[in-house]
């Protein structure tokens, strides 16, 4: 009976954020610009980085896939979102959903691992700064790049594969405005034990051990500051990872707020407005706070936007 309910699913409907259909239009237009800002800021920060030879640095390379990554993790749900609100349709396909599921999972663990990767890359720039260049290699750097997306490919295939596993019924619809792991294991009329405890133990495992990384390279970072002498050479070492403290503050503290909202509501429609925060909010803002916050970003998008304007009058 529980593979025929499974060989039965086709699709599930996705109910969004609000089912208002006078909300429609507004909520159209407020995620439309919401992803062409990310898509545009995070695609300038990658042009700026490649143009200028300046920023051919580790941390700078990180930074790119960084903004890479948050590109792809916002496009796995929102031109779905603003299909469903155009054509008025909820539908996703099951095979849709599960890829939907694979692919934001993998880019959301992506922006954990180089976020740990950027903490390490400032441990070492602050606290070995005579042997940054030498510990920092390109093949290093690399081989970091490599980790990070096997291990977040891995878990995610893991995750979607425990999906494929189960069983579903005749309640589809999910109260998200995408397919997310745990409600569809929520959706689910067969087993979801095993399922449960895969998901808490390898979730909690990939997102443990990298922010335990953040801390300890931070904590480093600190101790090594308290350390120099003069305010201006403190000041000096701080504002190198000023903005990247600032992006995973906002990462790890929207997605912790994301996690408390859905266990204290009574609903999981709140939990689906609350998780616009980390999905949408958290990778609009990182290229501001790059540009803002860091004075090599802001003179190699003045050179970048100057030659575009360049050859716009020489044409």
């Amino acid at each position: 009976m529980e593979s025929e309910n499974q060989t039965c699913v086709s699709e599930f409907i996705l109910l969004g954020v609000s089912e208002d259909v006078l909300l429609q239009p507004l909520l159209f237009g407020l995620f439309l610009s919401m992803y062409l800002v990310t898509f545009i800021g995070n695609l300038l920060i990658i042009l700026a980085i490649i143009t200028d030879s300046h920023l051919h640095t580790p941390m700078y390379f990180f930074l790119s896939n960084l903004s890479l990554a948050d590109i792809c993790f916002i496009s796995t749900t929102i031109p779905k979102m603003l299909l469903n609100i155009q054509t008025q349709s909820k539908v996703i396909t099951y095979a849709g959903c599960i890829t939907q599921l694979y692919f934001f999972m993998l880019f959301g663990d992506l922006d954990n691992f180089l976020l740990t990767v950027m903490a390490y890359d400032r441990f070492v720039a602050i606290c070995h700064p005579l042997h940054y260049t030498i510990i920092m290699n390109p093949r290093l750097c690399g081989l970091l790049l490599l980790t990070s997306w096997i291990m977040t490919a891995l878990h995610s295939l893991l995750q979607s594969l425990m999906v494929l596993r189960l069983s579903f019924c005749e309640e589809l619809e999910i109260p998200h405005f995408f397919c997310e792991l745990n409600q569809l294991i929520h959706l689910a009329c067969s087993d979801t034990f095993l399922n449960d405890l895969v998901m808490y133990f390898a979730t909690g495992l990939v997102a443990i051990v990298p922010l335990t990384g953040i801390l300890f390279s931070y904590s480093k970072i600190v101790t090594s500051i308290f350390r120099i002498s003069s305010a201006g050479g403190k000041y000096k070492a701080f504002s190198t990872c000023g903005s990247h403290l600032s992006v995973v503050s906002l990462f790890y503290g929207t997605g912790l707020g994301v996690y408390l909202s859905s266990a204290a509501a009574q609903n999981s429609r709140a939990s689906a407005i609350a998780s616009v925060m980390y999905t949408v909010v958290t990778p609009m803002l990182n290229p501001f706070i790059y540009s803002l916050k860091n004075k090599d970003i802001k003179q190699a998008l003045k050179k970048l936007f100057s030659q575009e304007t360049y050859h716009g009058d020489y044409t």
